[in-house]
């Protein structure tokens, strides 16, 4: 185990993007090729600096990533930026480039499909065997995952109450998965909506995606991984599968390298976007440690089943979510019924002060045009042919290429 940090003293982000044709915008499982042109030889990961890349478990998915803990949130876009457009530039002689958001608008998982090949495919290949990978929950879908550490059982008890408190809130501000298979899903956060159920096989990997209430070490193996290893134990016969990476909640525990790891949030269509919504989750999250809002012991009492309700709403509805629970809006000092995207605005001003000026911009109109789901409906009023799919995601892909917000 590496080095252990103190609440919110550095930051983990992980970003997802598709591999895409460059004019039809298919998908294209050439992330090998990617790879291999920037090394030299075939590898899974590569440091680039401050930014680290590597292969996901499908081969047209590449991520990018701060290479190890960084402190520094405000840098963090144009890093990932830079690192956009050297993919880019590799991609274009393979006449590809990268797609943003967090579902492609028109592929068949079926048919479109091709798990990686080369180095951990034995555990890909297992996980395959288990759950089929090929539907829209595995092989078409795109997160932005937020690692955040914690030194010991206090700073877990503080930083986990804090975190299950947020998750509700993630798609109200971050979905952007509205549409698959050129029609509208009715889903706001589409993506969130598979995740529940993908692994339904062994329902105790991902339980009802919010954690249970457990705040020390020792609870969290005893209520979350333990039921996870007996209940994988008759798949994996070789033993090849880490309960921490089995653990699909929707916040996971990492307590190999002492962080929470946050993956609710949708990919955006650049990576300033992503930052900003990452910065201001980690600005309400400082809040509520500080129980700035509500104590400790209000924030641990609240159970999965409610938190979940309201998260459930939000993969539909996203900002447009009623949430008429008095008592959770009151962990945020609110005392009426308010939509998510008026309760974010109210975080949002609670915390802007610690923002800097470039995300500060970017979740304005975040919250004045709704979240990216809206602004893709928007911009296709209603009109799914192939051909405005086309034309809105490319605007997307020139948005990630220029790091610039989509705006319908």
């Amino acid at each position: 185990m590496g080095k252990k940090y103190h609440l919110f003293e550095v930051f983990g982000i992980e970003l997802e993007y598709m591999v895409v044709q460059k004019s039809t915008l298919k998908v294209t499982p050439i992330v090998d090729a990617l790879l291999t042109k920037k090394n030299g030889t075939l590898t899974s990961d590569i440091e680039n600096g401050e930014i680290a890349w590597s292969n996901e478990l499908v081969a047209h998915v590449i991520e990018i990533k701060t290479n190890g803990p960084t402190a520094n949130l405000n840098d963090l876009s144009n890093h990932f930026h830079k690192n956009v457009v050297e993919m880019n530039t590799i991609l274009q002689s393979l006449n590809a480039q990268l797609l943003p958001t967090a579902a492609h608008p028109f592929m068949n998982p079926n048919t479109d499909t091709q798990l990686w090949k080369h180095s951990y495919s034995e555990v890909y290949e297992l996980y395959n065997r288990i759950f089929n990978c090929k539907g829209h929950g595995w092989s078409n879908v795109q997160s932005t995952h937020i690692n955040l550490p914690f030194y010991n059982d206090e700073e877990f008890e503080k930083l986990h109450a804090a975190v299950r408190i947020i998750l509700p809130l993630i798609p109200g501000l971050c979905a952007s998965s509205p549409i698959l298979e050129g029609k509208k899903t009715g889903f706001k956060d589409t993506r969130l909506e598979y995740y529940k159920t993908n692994q339904k096989e062994i329902p105790e990997m991902t339980g009802k995606v919010i954690p249970e209430n457990v705040f020390t070490k020792k609870d969290y193996y005893t209520t979350i991984f333990e039921p996870i290893q007996k209940a994988i134990k008759p798949f994996d016969t070789n033993n090849l599968l880490d309960h921490h990476f089995l653990n699909s909640r929707g916040a996971i525990s990492r307590f190999d390298r002492n962080a929470i790891e946050i993956r609710l949030v949708d990919i955006q269509e650049c990576p300033k976007a992503d930052i900003a919504i990452c910065t201001l989750i980690i600005e309400v999250l400082k809040m509520l440690v500080s129980e700035k809002t509500s104590t400790l012991e209000t924030q641990k009492n609240w159970d999965k089943e409610p938190l979940f309700a309201i998260l459930n709403n939000a993969i539909i509805n996203g900002e447009n979510t009623e949430i008429l629970n008095l008592d959770y809006l009151q962990l945020f000092g609110i005392k009426e019924n308010c939509t998510m995207q008026q309760l974010w605005q109210h975080l949002f001003n609670l915390v802007k002060n610690e923002i800097c000026l470039e995300y500060q911009k970017a979740l304005e109109t975040i919250l004045t045009q709704g979240t990216l789901a809206t602004r893709i409906s928007n911009a296709l009023q209603d009109d799914f042919s192939k051909e405005d799919l086309l034309k809105t995601y490319e605007k997307l892909a020139n948005c990630l290429q220029n790091n610039e917000l989509f705006t319908s």
